[in-house]
């Protein structure tokens, strides 16, 4: 997760899939097609602003694919532990007291009832992502929504495939330049791949990666020392080990920053960690519980 208390940054949190559980009609789930798990979640050196950010935090998670609806989510309470590094705040001291990012498709085969599918294109959707930091005050708070078309893609092999493609309506951003506007594109394309039986559960690669490109922010922001500090693309790719049981389900994510948050690495806007680290790599930790 999330963002960091200082930064104007653009953000989006962790979203690891668990989208390896079947549907289940046991009595042991609250639900047999609404699939959901309480995280704890541990991160560090996350790269979405302008200072790297650690942190350990509590997380609601649901997904579910039924009938046209197509649905991951998840709720985080920032630093619910009260455990980060020094520029990180949470609920409990005056930062965010929640983030949140759904992401919804609606089958456009399934709803029209018309058979869409051409070569390996399975099925279309309506596609969007929407993102939303509660923050404390303006200067605190994102909204954002991406928002059209998606497809699932047949691989011949045991892997699932999908991609979308989105148009950005920027509502608040951190105090940002491009505030309650169309700025912008986001590529996602998400893959899963079943490897092996481990230790009596089932050992999974997860892969998602997010492509932000066409934003005005990188030109109508501001500038130091001659340099911009936003950008106008960036690239946030996350690869996930994870383990699932029935219940509980273990998880480590390496994701690698490209201009992290659409910030730009190595211009030194005066923080205490210094000159902007938003291009390297970050690490988070899963420990679940389905119910």
């Amino acid at each position: 997760m999330k963002k960091i208390a200082l930064a104007a940054g653009v953000l989006l949190t962790v979203s690891y899939s668990t989208s390896s559980m079947a549907a289940s009609n046991d009595s042991q789930f609250v639900s047999d097609w609404w699939h959901q798990s309480v995280n704890v979640v541990g991160s560090y050196h996350t790269r979405f602003g302008p200072q790297l950010n650690n942190d350990v935090y509590l997380e609601y998670e649901a997904f579910t694919r039924k009938d046209w609806l197509d649905f991951y989510g998840y709720v985080d309470v920032p630093k619910f532990f009260g455990t980060g590094n020094t520029p990180n705040r949470g609920i409990w001291d005056n930062g965010s007291p929640l983030f949140m990012e759904i992401e919804p498709r609606f089958s456009i085969d399934k709803l029209t009832g018309a058979d869409l599918s051409f070569g390996p294109f399975k099925e279309w959707y309506f596609a969007n992502n929407y993102i939303y930091d509660m923050g404390r005050n303006s200067a605190s708070r994102q909204s954002t929504w991406y928002m059209g078309l998606g497809t699932d893609i047949e691989t011949g092999l045991p892997i699932s495939l999908s991609m979308n493609i989105y148009a950005k309506y920027q509502w608040q951003n951190y105090g940002a330049a491009n505030e309650d506007s169309w700025d912008g594109y986001r590529f996602k394309v998400k893959y899963f791949v079943p490897l092996t039986q481990m230790w009596g559960g089932n050992l999974n690669y997860i892969g998602f990666t997010n492509f932000d490109f066409g934003s005005d922010l990188g030109k109508n922001d501001f500038s130091v020392n001659g340099r911009q500090a936003r950008t106008s693309n960036s690239i946030a790719s996350s690869h996930v080990l994870a383990l699932n049981y029935d219940h509980w389900h273990y998880s480590f994510v390496a994701r690698y920053f490209h201009n992290g948050g659409q910030w730009q690495d190595g211009v030194d806007i005066g923080t205490p960690q210094g000159p902007i680290k938003s291009t390297g790599w970050g690490y988070y930790a899963v420990v679940g519980y389905n119910f």
